[in-house]
């Protein structure tokens, strides 16, 4: 596995190149501003009449409509959702991306599962960020940076890993270090991550403690403060320096626990599961499950968010936040600006 640092990156290779970032979502705003403040051309392409038109005004960059600004830009990085790449890409990017250009993505979805297939004359790569495009920003601005995957699909040219590498030093993941991956590889990881641990395995498992403790008369508060607030903090200690970590700053007796407690909760069942889930989305089912989701206008998937949205977990939440302005003031996520 090769992993390449900031020094082994040359960000001059994007001096009088044309980039266009395509959507102004959370991964579009971070990558849009990072290169803009790296000294890049950059520009933001928007569907017309597109609420986020005079977000990206606000923050110093040129707008345009998708079809111009893939006719503009040397660069085209496919910033919208997964879903709707496929059908954007047949009519507006297809017809006017010419030979010779570089096609972008930060996930590698429609290209693994044939959802795009772009003509063998421009270079096709990948640079995704391991982490939310808010905090893309978050650590540019602290002068750090967060950790890319890089792939190269099609090198027409013979510059692609060169350019894409540049790319990442510009939106600061070359700060963090960029690794050498494929299309593949970074499509069924990343799914697996977010279903089975980050965004899925994680809420499910704070629910799950969540209501234990009030089902079992506790107060929400105090679920609350237990079961999610701590999260962050116990994953902050992991995130600066492992489990070991962790462990070193937590109690005797919550270390006891996590030793003995965690691996009955979360046992060889739960493992399985996992490889279950991972399955499918080897063989293409998640995929495939979710295209026809979209096909239904997200109907399920749009009464799950608010069934979520509606628990408990969320009423007391805000109300115990709101004790702590602190996290008010540095919050990353302002859906007004970003």
């Amino acid at each position: 596995m090769k992993v390449y640092k900031e020094s082994d990156t040359n960000l001059s290779l994007l001096k009088g190149k044309k980039v266009a970032v395509i959507g102004y979502g959370s991964q579009g705003y971070g990558h849009s501003n990072n290169l803009k403040d790296s000294g890049v051309d950059v520009c933001v392409g928007l569907r017309k009449g597109s609420p986020s038109w005079k977000k990206v005004e606000s923050a110093g960059i040129k707008p345009m409509e998708v079809a111009e600004a893939v006719k503009w830009a040397d660069m085209i990085m496919i910033l919208v959702p997964d879903e709707t790449q496929g059908s954007l890409y047949d009519k507006e990017i297809k017809p006017n991306i010419t030979a010779g250009k570089m096609l972008m993505f930060a996930h590698g979805f429609n290209i693994h599962y044939g959802q795009i297939s772009p003509s063998s004359d421009i270079d096709v790569v990948m640079v995704a960020p391991k982490g939310p495009g808010h905090m893309v920003r978050a650590e540019y601005q602290k002068g750090a940076g967060v950790p890319c995957l890089v792939a190269i699909h099609q090198n027409s040219t013979g510059k692609a890993l060169d350019l894409a590498l540049a790319y990442a030093a510009g939106i600061g993941g070359a700060r963090a270090g960029v690794i050498e991956t494929t299309f593949k590889d970074e499509t069924e990881t990343d799914l697996f991550g977010e279903q089975a641990v980050l965004c899925g395995g994680v809420t499910s498992l704070m629910k799950a403690g969540f209501e234990t403790l009030t089902e079992a008369g506790y107060p929400e508060e105090m679920a609350y403060f237990e079961c999610i607030h701590e999260m962050k903090l116990i994953v902050d200690l992991i995130y600066e320096g492992g489990f070991t970590n962790m462990r070193y700053s937590i109690s005797n007796t919550a270390e006891y626990g996590d030793y003995v407690t965690g691996p009955f909760v979360i046992g060889p069942e739960v493992k399985e599961r996992m490889k279950e889930s991972l399955r499918r989305i080897q063989e293409g089912e998640f995929a495939r499950d979710w295209m026809l989701e979209n096909q239904t206008k997200c109907a399920s998937f749009k009464s799950k968010r608010n069934i979520w949205m509606q628990h408990p977990i969320e009423k007391v939440g805000k109300v115990l936040r709101s004790l702590m302005p602190w996290i008010e003031k540095s919050k990353i996520v302002d859906q007004t600006r970003n």
